[in-house]
């Protein structure tokens, strides 16, 4: 007798009220590092690993588990308030066009910005480059830039009131490390691949190719990450410098 067929597993992810994000249908998880100029600009992404999951696996959320990227209980002893703030409007809704473009048409949504920083160099930025396209050298320039942002801030398509050029990107969860002036940091996590994330109520949040989950516990637009783990790296750094005596 041959055995039924099963039915593939629904790649989502789901999140818990006041606890850890529940990756579900076999989602691969990776590990991504930021690669950088020697003037600390970030240039693309390098995968390092793939971390070893079995099925269904839940990821910290508050910040504070002893087992991450994985969720080890920690939220319940530290009272986490995981409260979701983040707008469940479309990115359509909420993106304002960039003005001057030629042959290319690109879009802000400021609520998804984390600081990441893949929008600018040291001499230029993507709203500096965009009325420069007539060149097509940086308009290419401007398109890497665009397609690099984990978090989708920035999407372009090559005239107004058409699709979207997104980058082909694998379904898969990654932890990423951010490089700073600092060193190393642990960064947000990086879903990619159109993954769909329901909210703690049951809510579906807007699909799209490109997300950034925030992983330390304290973003104020949950469960998006807002680059709050930046600032509090580097007020760290800096406490520590000046415990030091230094500047």
């Amino acid at each position: 007798m041959e055995n039924p067929k099963q039915e593939p597993k629904v790649k989502r992810v789901r999140i818990k009220k006041n606890g850890p994000y529940i990756v579900e249908g076999d989602v691969p998880l990776v590990h991504k590092s930021q690669v950088v100029s020697e003037y600390g600009e970030p240039l693309t992404w390098k995968k390092e690993k793939t971390i070893p999951t079995e099925g269904e696996y839940h990821l910290c959320r508050c910040g504070q588990s002893k087992n991450k990227p994985f969720c080890d209980g920690t939220h319940k002893l530290v009272n986490f308030d995981g409260t979701e703030t983040a707008a469940t409007t479309t990115n359509a809704q909420r993106r304002r066009q960039i003005p001057g473009g030629t042959n290319i048409s690109v879009q802000q949504d400021a609520s998804l910005c984390m600081d990441s920083g893949f929008c600018g160099t040291r001499n230029t930025n993507i709203r500096k480059l965009v009325p420069q396209t007539q060149d097509t050298q940086l308009r290419s320039l401007m398109i890497a830039m665009i397609e690099r942002c984990p978090s989708g801030t920035y999407t372009y398509s090559t005239a107004q009131g058409e699709p979207d050029i997104e980058p082909s990107l694998p379904q898969e969860m990654a932890t990423t490390t951010e490089i700073t002036s600092d060193g190393p940091i642990e960064g947000s996590l990086w879903l990619t691949g159109n993954v769909p994330v329901e909210r703690s109520d049951g809510q579906p949040f807007e699909t799209r190719n490109r997300v950034t989950l925030c992983c330390c516990g304290q973003s104020r637009n949950k469960p998006l990450c807002d680059g709050t783990h930046r600032r509090i790296c580097a007020r760290k750094a800096r406490e520590a410098r000046e415990a030091k005596g230094g500047s």
